[in-house]
């Protein structure tokens, strides 16, 4: 374990890298805005076990309650004489499928993101400039 801190400390002073001024504001600016963390107030004492069993049965017999309500509101169902058979008809729907393309707004869309994406890659480079 003493090899590899040694390793470590020694790759790490050997490291030198320039930040760019907008970058060192940056993190100047972040670090100026930390705050402690305020204490927090005690919590409050947990509750006996039979607070939890009041409220679980109370919800089951509340429960109980309303399906019975339902239960009896419901008409009886009328019974359906002889064989009463419906089929349903399903039509015959013709798809078409085609492959999507894309339209020329939506191609320079995409070309406009990736190049966005580029210049973004370029900056963070010059940014953080790694020289070993």
């Amino acid at each position: 374990m003493d090899k590899l801190g040694k390793r470590l400390r020694d790759d790490a002073a050997s490291i030198e890298a320039e930040i760019s001024a907008g970058l060192d504001r940056r993190i100047q600016a972040s670090l100026q805005n930390v705050a402690p963390e305020r204490a927090r107030p005690a919590s409050r004492r947990s509750r006996p076990y039979s607070f939890w069993w009041a409220s679980s049965l109370t919800g089951i017999a509340a429960a109980i309650a309303v399906i019975a309500v339902i239960n009896l509101e419901r008409p009886e169902p009328t019974p359906i004489a002889g064989n009463t058979v419906q089929l349903f008809v399903i039509p015959a729907i013709n798809l078409k499928v085609e492959a999507a393309m894309l339209t020329s707004p939506l191609q320079q869309e995409l070309e406009a993101l990736q190049s966005d994406l580029r210049k973004v890659q370029r900056a963070v480079r010059e940014d953080v400039d790694l020289s070993f």
